[in-house]
């Protein structure tokens, strides 16, 4: 079993190094639907998005199969932009894309009015794994949850 690790707010993260992945869990108390449109509409990413919780300066989102998207930080010029190319859009259940040369996979289930999220992040090679935990890319992700769980809230007051 691959080792384990929960942050303070709950998130799950798991670094699978048989199959060189990083999977988080999370739990939403709110509908698949709202969670999907958290993650594929430009004006909630660019809220949540960045692990510092500061606005992206830019979001750009061609939700397709195919289509771009690109996320630029603000006022972070260590920070790489984030880009990359969808490649499965399932509403309200499943996205796939492809970025920093890894496959993200973000699946949504239904649980009684509640949300799991399964994002899984997987790398091309162990060493390609080895570099992304390197920079952080699971606490980065575990955060950036963070961020979207207290989005989501707010949305819904």
């Amino acid at each position: 079993m691959p080792p384990r690790s929960h942050t303070p707010a709950n998130t799950e993260v798991i670094v699978d190094r048989t199959n060189n992945t990083i999977i988080l869990t999370r739990e939403f108390s709110a509908s698949r639907e709202l969670v999907f449109g958290a993650w594929t509409q430009p004006e909630h990413v660019a809220c949540w998005w960045d692990s510092s919780g500061i606005r992206l300066n830019k979001c750009e989102i061609d939700l397709r199969p195919g289509g771009a998207f690109r996320f630029v930080h603000q006022g972070r010029p260590e920070i790489p932009h984030f880009a990359g190319i969808y490649r499965k859009i399932a509403p309200p259940g499943e996205l796939v894309f492809e970025a920093m040369g890894a496959i993200g996979k973000v699946i949504l289930e239904d649980l009684d009015g509640t949300t799991l999220m399964t994002v899984s992040i997987a790398c091309a090679s162990a060493a390609h794994l080895d570099q992304f935990l390197q920079m952080g890319v699971d606490a980065g992700t575990s955060q950036t949850l963070d961020n979207l769980v207290a989005y989501i809230g707010g949305l819904k007051r």
